[in-house]
């Protein structure tokens, strides 16, 4: 079994003491910024559940943090936070959202940091995008978002010290093109951050949202960054070269603890000086 010590923050990145023993849920964790951002929260020492649809992507990334070959759906925490809870849940599909969140909560024994990361970036021109397609794409950028939040709130609000993090994106400021219903989702986040962080500041929950611009996945380096597409990130940065998930998760991880405590309803850019 792994064990905390090996998996501690290296080299000069912060350690967050009160993000130890912190009950976070991150959805959309299997792979990219999500895997990463549950790499980040267990290196913390965090006990970490995840949901995903991304069974084989889930079980690889919990084989890794528990040393353990073979790790599936609903392998057992290990109480000092190092194994992460993977639990299987199509987030386009709303009825299905309440006893996935359900479920992580208690395998957790409640939740005091929401991370609410899903989405898909796939690219649809306006001219022919559909209804369906339409409805589609932003169920699954934003409307889960909220309805994850919704169910989390009861245990956020018994935390006593919660946040909630919503991945948006830089794409509705550039503003991108050929993706219309994504951008209108992530523009949208951005508005729902700030409107739940009124409502629930009374509960000492905290609510900001991130903006990363064009950061490096595997699935953004498979799908989309192609040399001439790179150039032109590249030109459009101020700091000229890519960015990786693991930056947009040091910022997520301070937003998380405390040492972010008097933050809330804002939205940060990280983007490298792209907008």
């Amino acid at each position: 079994m792994t064990t905390l010590r090996s998996l501690a923050p290296t080299g000069p990145f912060a350690h967050y003491p009160s993000l130890r023993g912190r009950r976070v849920l991150i959805s959309g964790g299997a792979s990219g910024i999500g895997a990463a951002l549950v790499r980040g929260f267990v290196a913390q020492g965090s006990a970490v559940a995840f949901v995903d649809v991304q069974d084989e992507a889930a079980a690889a990334l919990m084989a890794e943090l528990s040393g353990e070959r073979g790790a599936t759906s609903g392998v057992a925490w290990d109480a000092a936070g190092v194994a992460p809870i993977y639990r299987h849940c199509d987030l386009s599909d709303a009825s299905a959202i309440p006893d996935a969140v359900a479920d992580c909560i208690r395998w957790l024994g409640g939740l005091d940091v929401l991370v609410n990361n899903a989405g898909n970036d796939r690219r649809h021109a306006s001219d022919t995008v559909s209804v369906a397609e339409w409805d589609e794409l932003t169920a699954i950028n934003l409307r889960q978002q909220f309805f994850v939040t919704q169910a989390a709130l009861p245990a956020l609000r018994q935390s006593g010290a919660a946040s909630v993090l919503h991945m948006s994106s830089i794409a509705w400021r550039i503003p991108s093109v050929g993706l219309p219903a994504y951008v209108a989702a992530k523009a949208g986040i951005v508005g729902l951050a700030r409107s739940l962080a009124f409502e629930e500041g009374k509960h000492n929950i905290r609510v900001n949202s991130i903006q990363p611009g064009a950061i490096l996945t595997e699935k953004q380096k498979q799908l989309w960054v192609t040399p001439e597409y790179s150039a032109e990130i590249l030109s459009r940065q101020a700091i000229r070269r890519h960015l990786e998930p693991e930056e947009v998760v040091r910022l997520a991880l301070f937003l998380a603890a405390d040492d972010s405590s008097g933050m809330t309803g804002q939205s940060y850019v990280i983007d490298g000086g792209w907008v």
